[in-house]
């Protein structure tokens, strides 16, 4: 039965590291379209990983245009990191939203400690300002970060999460990124956990309390 659990786990992350969310963004005034690739299924929104992730060595810009070292400023705290981009028509804001939404159902110790954050994946046109603007209207508490694109894609990769230079195809800027959202463990400081684009707000709510602490959900 273990060794049945450690390969379905290992499939579901090969799944999730393969998807990518093509989201476009253009100035024809139309809704862009985002196309994803299919998930990996499951009775669980939150897939845990047999084997976790490290945290990513990623030293960025906050949005207040200071340094922020992931590591050392999440060192010992449950931490949620995502990678997308403030022009993406959907997939993004809504992560953000649930996981907005999920958080306020916490106690306020936990709720404070809890560390969100938001990595662009399209540092051209999401600078501090324009990213701490877009984030605040989803959380005041929650962390963006930017820099330089080759880091940011070197830091996604060691999570198995695949982002691409945002390019110009037929008049629209699309931009493709992994929808994945990954939990740190304030034990271990390894990510632990994994939720997939189709994660709703109530699949946050009921794991979040047992992420806070460390727990499996």
């Amino acid at each position: 039965m273990r060794k049945k659990k450690k390969l379905l786990a290992a499939a579901m992350l090969a799944a999730a590291t393969l998807t990518l969310s093509a989201c476009g963004g253009g100035d024809d005034g139309k809704k862009p379209v985002a196309d994803v690739s299919v998930e990996s299924g499951g009775d669980k929104a939150a897939t845990v990983l047999d084997k976790p992730f490290e945290k990513p060595d990623l030293v960025l810009t906050d949005t207040h245009g200071k340094k922020f070292d992931l590591r050392e400023r999440t060192k010992g705290k449950p931490t949620l990191l995502y990678f997308g981009y403030t022009k993406c028509p959907d997939v993004c804001p809504l992560t953000m939203s649930n996981i907005s939404v999920a958080k306020k159902q916490l106690p306020k110790a936990e709720r404070d400690n809890l560390q969100v954050v938001f990595v662009t994946t399209d540092p051209e046109r999401d600078t501090p300002a324009t990213l701490g603007k877009w984030l605040r209207a989803q959380d005041t508490a929650f962390i963006g970060l930017t820099g330089k694109f080759d880091t940011i894609q070197a830091g996604a990769r060691t999570l198995g999460i695949s982002i691409e230079p945002s390019k110009k195809e037929k008049g629209k800027i699309v931009s493709m990124h992994g929808t994945q959202v990954i939990a740190f463990s304030p034990k271990t400081d390894a990510g632990y956990v994994l939720w997939g684009k189709d994660a709703t707000v109530d699949d946050y709510t009921k794991d979040l309390p047992k992420i806070v602490k460390g727990a499996t959900p």
